[in-house]
C-alpha cells in the first residue's frame, strides 16, 4: 500500500491543483450546472477586467480667455471681410446660395461675369434659368442652384418689393436659403450680430472647446453665449478665416495659431 501511495504522489508531484470552483466547472462542462458555473466565472472575469478610460470633457473657457482670444483676432485683423464677392445685398444673397458645397473662390470665378449682367432680381429673371446655368455651370449642383436663384428672385419681387428682407425668418423663406445663408446676409449686408456656422466655424468651435456642439445650431448658440458683444460683428469672419487658413481639418497649423495656448484640443502640436 505504501508503494502505491508513493507512486500516486510521484505522478501528481508538481501538478498545480485547481480551485474547487474551477474543478467543478471542468467536471460539469456541458451540463446545465456547468453552464451556470461558467457564466458566473465569466461574470467574475468581466468585473475584474480593467475598464476603458472615459475621456474627460475639456474645461470650459473662462470669460477672460474668450475675451483674450477675440482681442488677439481683432488686433491681427481689425476689419475682416468675407471672401464672397458681391455688389449689393441681392448679389450677396445669390453668392451665398451658390456657395453651398462649393468654395468661395469657385463661386467668385463664376459670379464675376454673372453679376455684370444680372445684379438685381429683375435682371436675373430676364436672364432666365437656362442662360444662368451657362454662367454657373462650373459650380457643383448648378442646375438646382439656377432654379433656386430664379425662384428666389421671383419671390423677392412678389413678396418683398425686390429688396432682400432684413429678418432671418423672411430670408429663410426664400428658395435655396437656410439659416446659414440668412446669418451671412444679415451680418454682411445689414451689420447684424449674427453668426454663420459653416464647416470651418463648426470645427473651430468643437476642436478648441470654445463652443462644442453636435450640430451647427448648437455651436452657433454656444458662441453667441460666450462671445462678448463688442466682437460679435466680426466674430464669424474671424472664426471662418481661422478655420480656413490655420485650424485646418487634416493638419492644423498649431505652431502659428494665435490662440494655441488657450485651445483645449488634446492633440495640438504645441
Amino acid at each position: 500500500m505504501a508503494k502505491i501511495i508513493r507512486t500516486q504522489r510521484a505522478k501528481t508531484a508538481g501538478v498545480r491543483s485547481l480551485p474547487k470552483k474551477a474543478a467543478k466547472a471542468k467536471v460539469k462542462t456541458g451540463t446545465k450546472a456547468g453552464a451556470i458555473v461558467k457564466s458566473k466565472a465569466n461574470a467574475t472575469v468581466a468585473r475584474m477586467a480593467p475598464r476603458p478610460k472615459v475621456a474627460k470633457a475639456p474645461r470650459p473657457w473662462s470669460a477672460d480667455e474668450v475675451r483674450e482670444a477675440f482681442t488677439r483676432f481683432q488686433k491681427a485683423n481689425p476689419e475682416p471681410r468675407g471672401e464672397l464677392e458681391h455688389l449689393n445685398p441681392f448679389t450677396l444673397l445669390v453668392a451665398v446660395v451658390l456657395s453651398a458645397q462649393a468654395t468661395d473662390a469657385g463661386v467668385n470665378k463664376a459670379t464675376r461675369t454673372l453679376f455684370e449682367v444680372a445684379d438685381t432680381p429683375e435682371k436675373m429673371i430676364a436672364l432666365g434659368e437656362k442662360r444662368l446655368q451657362d454662367y454657373i455651370k462650373t459650380i457643383g449642383l448648378y442646375r438646382t442652384k439656377a432654379k433656386n436663384v430664379i425662384a428666389l428672385s421671383e419671390k423677392l419681387i412678389r413678396d418683398f418689393g425686390g429688396e432682400v428682407p432684413r429678418t432671418r425668418a423672411e430670408i429663410e423663406s426664400l428658395p435655396g436659403a437656410g439659416r446659414k445663408t440668412a446669418n451671412v446676409v444679415l451680418n454682411m449686408a445689414y451689420g447684424e450680430h449674427t453668426l454663420a456656422v459653416d464647416t470651418h466655424v463648426f470645427r473651430v468651435g468643437n476642436r478648441t472647446g470654445l463652443a462644442p456642439g453636435k450640430t451647427p445650431l448648437e455651436v452657433e448658440l454656444g458662441l453667441e453665449k460666450v462671445i462678448p458683444a463688442e466682437f460679435m460683428l466680426h466674430a464669424h469672419h474671424w472664426l471662418i478665416l481661422h478655420g480656413r487658413y490655420t485650424c485646418l481639418a487634416r493638419k492644423p497649423r498649431c505652431e502659428v495659431c494665435l490662440i494655441n495656448d488657450l485651445c483645449r484640443w488634446p492633440e495640438k502640436t504645441v
